[in-house]
């Protein structure tokens, strides 16, 4: 009896042993298969969606009721909306300078549109702190796709040499006017598009900048990762793929349409080809956009990484109105007044969509005043980082997790820039200031509007409010430093004087 007791007990610890490796062997798999360990699960991934040129009225979760965003909709509905946010500026470049450097264009290095020949534009400096380092530096793979506009290939500000393990798309954003261009950048590397050569359109690009960034999201879906996804989607041109205009064709009638601006010389260096049809061009552009952001969603969610990843959606500044655009027929700015390149709300006010799974409540809705200067702090803390001195953004992190008592305000938001004679903006509380030309009138006065009952900026209200006129000229003194570079006096490849 002993010895059989004591075969069955030896039996038995081998069974247990085994069993144990068999499950611990299990777990270290599944680790293994996600890659996510316990410190990484803490490190969400953040993909960043940068619309081109879509304006405050354009989605149907905003108010656009001549077509409809499904898959944008779903996003706002699983996550939340912002009514009150604003982008870095009322232009590209800068407007991408402000949401990569947690700085607003008073003091963020690239401050407006200028051109570098024969591709690209000037460089953002290579000891500025961008978001792309930051995260690098946390253990994140990241990525750009789209169009990037701070720096010319091989420069210090190449996307490659400011925190971007991977960048495919447009290095230069002149030429990111272009829908069918003859090469996109990959890395380093120029990959020429044969198909697009002598004047012919057969490759659309953001199909091919689109398939990139899901490959990218599922080559690192077992690491941290963040996916900047700067699209050229609705910039002008106007122009989108056969299946896509044939879904809106004759739909919004009259169509207007644009005889294009470009000699042969300038068809692939910035010029907009001729569109008959701008109007169902520019609802197809948006669908295609909103199909796009869907099919993003399926991708997380198909790879299993839809709990742990963040995704952003937003605009780079408000509606254009080049190449046969018409945000007049599809009330494109809303209820707001002006467009690109003005600094009233209609070209800073923006929409802006957050989604995080068991962390931002799903369909609320945000009125915090913030702007793309507060991503880069907002990510920060969000992951216990230490935020570099010197930024102009505040944490939105209080907000977006429902815990708005804690939530920090702005003082103010503040805006310059530095084409049509210069321009000025700061938003303090409900109090809204703009200066024009101010570089040839810079003591004219100022206009200042009461956003809380007055969001269409009608009424001029300075002669009545002189201490609110008084404190806001001082602001728009001292929130900025001088450029050497950059001057209200400027002008550049598409908007001068």
């Amino acid at each position: 009896m002993i010895k059989i007791s004591m075969h069955f007990s030896i039996l038995f610890f081998a069974l247990f042993i085994s069993s144990c490796n068999f499950f611990m062997k299990n777990e270290q798999d599944q680790v293994t298969a996600s890659g996510r360990n316990a410190e990484n699960m803490n490190k969400p991934n953040i993909i960043y969606i940068l619309a081109d040129d879509l304006g405050y009225g354009d989605l149907s979760s905003y108010g656009q009721e001549k077509f409809s965003t499904p898959n944008i909709d779903k996003l706002a509905s699983q996550g939340m909306l912002f009514t009150q946010y604003y982008s870095g500026s009322t232009v590209c470049a800068p407007s991408r300078s402000a949401f990569l450097t947690g700085m607003h264009t008073g003091h963020t290095f690239i401050r407006g549109n200028k051109e570098i020949q024969p591709e690209g534009q000037f460089p953002i400096p290579d000891n500025t702190n961008t978001l792309a380092e930051l995260l690098k530096e946390a253990g994140y793979v990241t990525g750009a796709f789209g169009k990037w506009g701070l720096g010319f290939p091989g420069s210090e500000g190449d996307p490659v040499n400011q925190g971007f393990d991977v960048f495919y798309g447009y290095n230069c954003q002149r030429l990111g006017h272009k829908y069918y261009p003859d090469h996109l950048w990959s890395n380093r590397d120029s990959i020429v598009i044969p198909e697009n050569r002598n004047f012919a359109n057969k490759v659309y690009a953001p199909t091919l900048i689109h398939e990139k960034t899901l490959q990218f999201i599922e080559q690192n879906k077992d690491k941290p990762f963040f996916a900047y996804v700067a699209s050229i989607i609705p910039h002008a041109e106007l122009a989108a793929p056969e299946e896509q205009m044939e879904k809106y064709r004759n739909k919004f009638l009259p169509e207007k349409a644009y005889d294009g601006n470009f000699t042969n010389d300038e068809y692939r260096n910035g010029g907009y080809e001729p569109q008959k049809e701008s109007h169902a061009a520019f609802a197809a552009m948006v669908d295609l956009l909103d199909k796009q952001v869907g099919e993003i969603m399926n991708k997380v969610n198909e790879l299993g990484i839809a709990d742990n990843t963040i995704i952003v959606f937003t605009s780079d500044n408000g509606p254009h109105t080049e190449g046969g655009a018409d945000p007049d027929y599809f009330n494109s700015n809303g209820p707001l007044k002006g467009f690109k390149r003005d600094l009233y709300e209609g070209g800073i006010r923006v929409p802006m969509i957050v989604k995080w799974p068991g962390k931002i409540k799903e369909g609320s809705k945000s009125e915090l005043i913030s702007a793309a200067w507060d991503v880069f702090p907002t990510v920060s803390e969000m992951l216990g980082l230490k935020t570099p001195k010197g930024l102009d953004g505040i944490s939105i992190l209080p907000e977006l997790l429902g815990n708005k008592e804690n939530q920090k305000q702005h003082e103010y938001l503040y805006w310059e820039f530095h084409e049509k004679g210069g321009r000025q903006a700061v938003r303090m509380g409900d109090w809204k200031a703009v200066k024009y030309n101010v570089f040839k009138k810079p003591n004219a006065p100022i206009e200042l509007y009461n956003l809380s009952n007055d969001i269409g900026e009608k009424k001029n209200v300075a002669a009545q409010n002189p201490q609110i006129v008084k404190k806001m000229e001082g602001l728009l003194k001292s929130a900025r430093t001088q450029s050497s570079v950059f001057t209200f006096s400027q002008k550049t490849f598409l908007a001068e004087d």
